[in-house]
């Protein structure tokens, strides 16, 4: 081979190419074992990437889709470095240099992919937020330990279910509520789900709670939940927290994943019992008492520093705290009972009391019981603590609706009778401070909408105890049948079967001679019969609400010390039967029954106070019934009201009604002169036919929102004036006759707490108001602006011309408070806002106006097309500072939204549709800029335009306007538009 040397030396000279040839056949082994090494670094820097993944992975980050990429080009990468060893292998002296130069390109390639491997941002991103519900917490002193604990088995993969336990009222609730949040702020969970299973374990209702946390409808086969729910769960990486379990149950029946590592989903359940936490296979944490010092500051921060003023109160106060046995619950409500004591003696007694108590009994729940019964002693006020025992008449953790619960207070007698029943809402409302003050009630939100409040459970069974054989509660537990009539036992005076499934015939006929309370609402009930009453002479409540009963029974007509008959939403009850002799009764609630006609014999119930007729089969009220009740406070009655009767209704505080005739209700308001019911809605008018009843339904609370009269299928104008309560608040105007414009309504320019108006279908009004007429201050005060299929609209506001002047007069103050304006199906209206009165919408923040096909311009100068004016020097005026939302849609005939002074800020624009006005030319929209002239950043969140061509070709007033705004709006198909 020696003669080869020379030959390659020859060969050499010439030239690159083959230079290199050369040097890929005989350095292809030194150029494999450099390419084995540049793989196995770059199979190095995959795993470390991989490690990092799956940690960013368990905080709940999404992985880069360039990681991604990267990860399967490594895998490619792997696959062919195996198919050049194959080849290396078997590689033929004539086939080594294009082997050799294969892989010097595979070796330059492999570099690349690695320097692409550095990902110095990261491999992964925040993923969406995690679902769930933010929970009211309470202080966790002492529980910050047990608290990160837990959080640390969460945040692993070693542990899949937590058991947390401890006896009632030790807090684990509130360790769990804070670790909820946590793991919400975290975000390391697709979903943090919270269920309270309680005692009586129910895997319908735990399944169905279950799949609206999910936000997921369950199939109407029961069967098919478990699959369909665990189908949900296994797709999901989630923390599921079960609260307050008390018995031991197959995760497989509700539908619920075994916790497994390859997932990272958690379950955590916190119960009393040990032995429940263990046979569920969980890891368990339990619960321990406070230490004195720990308990010490709880106690301290409840009742307050004060009492460490005195040495002797100082004493006192560290044994009972002492006395509490570290528990919360009972620390949280013995702090407050004596939250404002500075009497040492008062002290000493309290310290006497909670001894006595404590040492007489044993038990875990019965000794926090005597603690909880201290707090309920020291209430003193006996109302105030039946009305904290008639709260455990719910469901446990049930959220009961504040003004709910105040009305079956009234209804129970537990409220004072007061001057008036506002008066008694207010004493309400001071009781439930007292009992959430005293940590017996807690607050709570309903829906996100209303106020409640809820009962711990460890104080629902300790208030139950407190009644023991005199109540009856088994509300909420899943009950298909009543109890048995040996259940029913003489010593009874309140029974609440409430939300549950009862559904048979009710023919048992209890003995309950002491019954005062009958709770049955919520059931699947359909008759009842006569003789299940045959012994209950002293109940005074019956509440039969929301159940399918269609026929009471004659023998509720002998119930004659019946105070409250509540039949609400009862949708198939037809019959009643006579309530002659059941003068006792104070409030009668037949809301949307079937009923065809009033009760025979409601005329003699002169006791009522509250009386709701609100049934849709119901026409009219005969003569003469409505005038007897003198003591009424509440009316609601959706059909004929005499104007004549009702007036003589003096106590009358809320009113929902209808006068079919004008006179009537002008007769009525006459007669009332300013001493108008505090809360009202009226409608005034014959109905047109389909015509549905107003948005407020049937609660007391609804009302609140408005004082409102809607008058409807009115003749209105003419020569008498028609009255309207200087306290409106919402005015809606429709299908009325002969109305030019709201001027001729007497007293609306005097309705100085009018915030909403909507006028639709008023086919001769011509202005909203008329200053010709009179003046107006009403309009300062009006936030909610609504002009709905008016076809002879000609203009918002009509001035008197004034001859010495050569422009109009500018109204003083008007719309200075109009935060949304609609205009709807208007065809005649061509401007909109003169420019004189843009001084006024200085609060606008929402404009919608659609359909109004004569429509030029949304802000218009006087004779402006008449005027010959250079305005090159004028100042520019903005108009709307505060819009948010701004619609014009489908208006072919607009050309202008304002003139060239005119420019309309848009940095607090959030949502925007200009659709099919396609002979605008020009947009007004104004963007300020920032210190360094740079256009500050807009908020909008949605935007549509159409047609996109039109939006192209617009011109802007501001052209970083147009920049910014169309990176940010989306053409709207004319398809889309129509649906």
């Amino acid at each position: 081979m020696e003669f080869l040397v020379p030959l390659f030396e020859v060969i050499k000279c010439l030239g690159g190419p083959t230079s290199r040839y050369l040097n890929q056949h005989r350095k292809l082994e030194e150029n494999v074992n450099d390419l084995r090494r540049k793989v196995n670094d770059l199979n190095i820097r995959k795993q470390d990437l991989e490690l990092k993944k799956e940690a960013e992975i368990r905080c709940g980050k999404v992985v880069k889709k360039e990681v991604e990429n990267w990860f399967e080009t490594v895998r490619s990468t792997n696959v062919e470095m195996e198919k050049i060893e194959m080849k290396f292998r078997v590689v033929s002296y004539f086939s080594r240099a294009r082997l050799g130069r294969f892989v010097c390109r595979k070796i330059e390639e492999v570099e690349r992919i690695y320097q692409q491997g550095s990902f110095p941002e990261g491999v992964a991103v925040d993923g969406p937020p995690a679902t769930g519900v933010t929970l009211l917490t309470t202080d966790l002193e002492g529980r910050m330990d047990v608290k990160e604990q837990i959080c640390e088995y969460l945040r692993g993969d070693d542990v899949g279910m937590i058991g947390v336990c401890g006896m009632g009222g030790i807090g684990k609730t509130a360790i769990m509520k804070h670790i909820n949040n946590q793991l919400l702020k975290e975000n390391q969970f697709d979903a943090v789900i919270w269920l309270t299973v309680s005692k009586e374990f129910n895997v319908v209702k735990l399944q169905e709670d279950l799949a609206c946390a999910l936000d997921h409808c369950l199939p109407k086969n029961k069967l098919a939940w478990p699959t369909v729910l665990m189908e949900i769960l296994e797709r999901k990486r989630y923390v599921l927290i079960l609260d307050d379990v008390w018995e031991k149950f197959a995760l497989s029946d509700v539908g619920i994943p075994e916790p497994a590592s390859h997932n990272g989903s958690k379950l955590v359940i916190t119960s009393r019992s040990i032995e429940v936490c263990n046979s569920m296979g969980c890891k368990v944490f339990k619960v321990q008492p406070l230490s004195q010092a720990e308990s010490w500051n709880l106690f301290l921060r409840q009742v307050g520093d004060g009492v460490l003023q005195d040495p002797t109160l100082k004493e006192h106060v560290n044994l009972i705290v002492g006395e509490c046995g570290g528990l919360p619950l009972a620390i949280l409500t013995i702090a407050s009972s004596m939250k404002g004591v500075d009497d040492a003696f008062e002290w000493k007694n309290a310290l006497n009391e909670l001894r006595e108590r404590v040492t007489s009994v044993k038990g875990s729940d019965t000794i926090i019981f005597e603690h909880l019964k201290f707090s309920y002693d020291r209430l003193r006020d006996s109302k105030i603590q039946n009305c904290f025992l008639y709260c455990s008449l719910y469901p446990e953790d049930y959220h009961i609706e504040k003004e709910g619960l105040i009305e079956n207070w009234i209804d129970e007698e537990l409220i004072d009778e007061l001057e008036n029943r506002q008066a008694m809402h207010d004493r309400g409302h001071t009781v439930l401070n007292k009992l959430v003050n005293n940590c017996l009630l807690e607050n709570v939100m309903i829906d996100n909408a209303k106020e409640g409040v809820k009962m711990h459970d460890v104080v629902r069974d300790m208030a139950l105890s407190k009644r023991g054989d005199h109540f009856m509660v088994k509300a909420g537990t899943g009950l298909e049948k009543i109890p048995s009539e040996r259940k029913w036992k003489e010593s009874l005076e309140k029974v609440s079967l409430m939300n549950n499934s009862i559904s048979e015939v009710l023919l048992i006929s209890p003995k309950c001679p002491n019954l005062s309370t009958l709770l049955l609402q919520k059931n699947n009930l359909e008759k009842i019969l006569g003789s299940f009453f045959e012994h209950m002479h002293k109940i005074k409540v019956l509440d039969l609400s929301d159940t399918g009963i269609w026929d009471l029974p004659n023998s509720i007509s002998t119930l004659t010390s019946l105070t409250a008959l509540i039949l609400r939403r009862c949708r198939r009850l037809r019959h009643m039967p006579s309530l002659a002799k059941l003068t006792a009764l104070r409030k009668l609630d037949l809301f949307h029954t079937d009923i065809k006609e009033v009760p025979h014999g409601i005329e003699m119930l002169e006791n009522l106070t509250y009386l709701n007729l609100y049934a849709s089969g119901l026409k009219n009220l005969p003569m003469g019934i409505i005038s007897r009740f003198s003591n009424l406070q509440v009316l609601r009655a959706w059909l004929n009201i005499n104007g004549e009767e009702a007036a003589k209704l003096r106590k009358l505080e809320i009113l929902l009604g209808a006068f079919h005739v004008l006179q009537d209700f002008e007769g009525y308001a006459k007669s009332l002169s300013s001493q108008w019911p505090t809360k009202y809605w009226l409608r005034v008018g014959s109905p047109k036919i389909g015509y549905l009843v107003p948005r407020y339904g049937g609660n007391l609370e609804d009302v609140e929102i408005d004082k409102e009269v809607c008058f409807t299928n009115c003749k209105m104008g003419n020569e008498d004036f028609v009255v309207l309560p200087k306290d409106t608040k919402t005015l809606t105007v429709e299908h009325c006759r002969n109305l030019k414009s709201l001027s001729n309504i007497s007293l609306f320019c005097e309705a100085n707490e009018l915030k909403t108006c909507t006028i639709s279908w008023c086919e001769e009004i011509e202005c909203v108001v008329d200053f010709s007429l009179s003046s107006c201050h009403s309009l300062q005060n009006i936030e909610i602006l609504r002009l709905r299929k008016l076809w002879n609209l000609h203009e918002l506001v009509r001035v008197a011309a004034v001859a010495s002047t050569s422009h109009t007069p500018t109204p003083p103050g008007i719309f200075t408070s109009l935060k949304e304006f609609y205009l709807i199906g208007c065809s005649s209206i061509k401007k909109l806002f003169p420019v004189h009165l843009l001084q006024g919408f200085q609060h606008l923040e929402y404009i919608e106006v659609k359909h109004c096909k004569k429509l030029e311009k949304i802000i218009a100068e006087e004779d402006e097309e008449n005027q010959n004016v250079d305005r090159r020097g004028s100042i520019t005026t903005f108009a709307f500072p505060k819009l948010k939302t701004l619609h014009l849609i489908k208006l072919p005939e607009l050309k202008s939204i304002c003139s060239s002074r005119v420019r309309i800020p848009c940095e607090s624009l959030k949502y925007l549709s200009i659709i099919s006005c396609s002979k605008i030319r020009n947009i007004p929209f104004s963007i300020p800029l920032l210190g360094t002239g740079q256009p500050s950043p807009l908020s909008l969140e949605l935007g549509y335009v159409h047609p996109k061509k039109w939006w192209k070709l617009v011109e802007f007033d501001d052209p970083n306007a147009k920049d910014i705004l169309s990176s940010l709006v989306l053409d709207y198909s004319s398809e889309e538009d129509e649906k």
